[in-house]
């Protein structure tokens, strides 16, 4: 399976890689074949185009006196010409008809190719690119017609060249591109594979560690070799190992805490049921405390099992607010005397200081009795052995706080930014789901709020609570009285 991953990316990669390498080639190569084809053909037409004008010129000023000028004129310069090798030099009557040429003996033939004709009847310089009908060879050929007084055609000069030469060089320059093409393409394609090789291996790599991940191997972890996006991948799933790891053994230590939490007051509540069943109470001071035990233990299982509901609601994402207009106040103060004489009882002093003037908020009024309920309830677990815990509410510009402050051990500064995690209790040995301060906290963003904690080890910790203010109503101004 590996191998076949491994095969399938590195071909897709060159495929996609390749075409578009291949593609600029191609197009390179068709430019460079117009390119050099359009330049040696030019250059050859204009060479001839020259010396035909030049030739013809100095015929009609010199020696087209007469037809007997002309012929003998034409018959010295064919025998004087000096590039017979490279180009022929015909003479062709005002019929059409091949006179005079330094190729051989073809005089005497009907002159097919265009530009003669064309020459006779424009009295133009022409030129022509094809094949001779004589040779069968591709030729360029240029005819210039001779003038009598100026004005009659009485023949044509016409300069050819084989083009053999011309396309075996362009034929050469397009094999060399079409080399360099290779070359470019060849080293595209190693470069590409040392590339597509340096990316796979690192890839296997984080592809066996996610196998691991999944087989439930959970803080696996990849060695970085790379500080680029390869890198980055890394990091992040070396992270992911890293969280999945403590989120299921914050889970495990949940399931443990649950389990343990529920077993407390289930056995106190089976213990004191059988005693109630089976025993014959004479003293009403002890079945009094009896039954109180079991209502204690019952208030304990309720509020277990509400966190959990709502936790199960926050995790779904259904967990909602109802706002109204509300006195914070109000509801803080009933919460913190409605805690303060059971706290009294465990010789713990809880404090409200509250000026007074705090500005109505938008809240949902029993979730955020159980969001303060929960803050106090973590306080006396966490730092009860101080005795005093502070409550404190202000008003600050447009927000309203709430602060919790109690005095006992402080929560080390490592464990301090995981305390909001769920299930989450770091090296406290206090009872507890680890979820109360989840909840809250997400009560609180509902509230467009924020919860956060401030501790320092030995001093105590602090909950900052701020919740956003009902704006004021803008003052209604009363109408003057009317002007008589």
């Amino acid at each position: 399976m590996k191998n076949k991953i491994f095969q399938g990316i590195r071909r897709r990669w060159m495929i996609n890689s390749l075409s578009g390498s291949l593609m600029i080639v191609v197009v390179s190569l068709a430019a460079f074949s117009v390119a050099i084809s359009n330049y040696y053909y030019t250059a050859t037409r204009v060479a001839l185009e020259s010396r035909a004008r030049q030739t013809s010129g100095f015929f009609d000023r010199y020696y087209n006196s007469s037809y007997e000028s002309y012929y003998t004129s034409a018959y010295r310069w064919a025998a004087e010409f000096k590039d017979r090798d490279k180009i022929e030099l015909q003479f062709i009557n005002a019929y059409g008809r091949l006179e005079i040429t330094t190729a051989g003996p073809s005089t005497g033939l009907e002159a097919q190719t265009p530009d003669v004709q064309d020459a006779l009847g424009t009295a133009q310089l022409v030129s022509w690119v094809g094949e001779d009908p004589l040779s069968g060879e591709r030729v360029m050929s240029v005819s210039a017609p001779l003038l009598f007084s100026g004005t009659q055609v009485i023949g044509v000069m016409r300069y050819i060249t084989s083009l053999r030469l011309v396309d075996t060089q362009i034929i050469q320059l397009m094999g060399i591109a079409l080399l360099v093409g290779l070359v470019f393409v060849v080293f595209v394609s190693v470069s590409n594979l040392v590339f597509i090789r340096g990316i796979l291996r690192p890839v296997q790599e984080i592809n066996e560690a996610v196998k691991h991940i999944a087989e439930g191997r959970y803080g696996t972890r990849i060695d970085k070799a790379y500080d680029d996006e390869i890198g980055e991948l890394v990091d992040n799933i070396n992270h992911m190992s890293s969280e999945i790891s403590t989120a299921e053994r914050m889970k495990s230590d949940f399931m443990s805490s649950v389990s343990h939490e529920l077993r407390t007051p289930l056995t106190a509540l089976n213990g004191w049921g059988e005693t109630l069943l089976t025993s014959d109470f004479n003293d009403p001071t002890e079945l009094k405390k009896g039954v109180s035990i079991m209502l204690k233990e019952t208030v304990r299982l309720t509020k277990m099992v509400e966190d959990l509901l709502d936790f199960t609601r926050m995790e779904g994402g259904r967990l909602n607010v109802s706002l109204s207009e509300l006195n914070l106040q109000a509801e803080l103060e009933e919460v913190v005397f409605m805690y303060m004489d059971s706290l009294r009882r465990d010789g713990i002093r809880l404090t409200l200081d509250a000026p007074g003037n705090i500005p109505p908020v938008m809240g949902d009024r029993a979730r955020l009795k159980q969001v303060f309920l929960n803050v106090l309830d973590n306080a006396v677990k966490h730092g009860g052995d101080g005795k005093v815990i502070h409550v404190v509410l202000r008003a600050e510009g447009d927000r309203v706080i709430v602060e919790v402050t109690d005095h006992g051990p402080g929560i080390p500064p490592e464990e301090l930014p995981h305390v909001k995690y769920k299930f989450y209790k770091g090296t406290s040995k206090a009872r507890g789901s680890g979820i109360g301060l989840a909840v809250s906290d997400e009560i609180i963003r509902l509230h467009d709020g924020v919860l956060e904690l401030t501790s320092e080890v030995g001093q105590g910790t602090t909950v900052h609570i701020s919740l956003p203010a009902r704006p004021a109503p803008p003052m209604r101004e009363e109408p003057a009285d009317a002007q008589d």
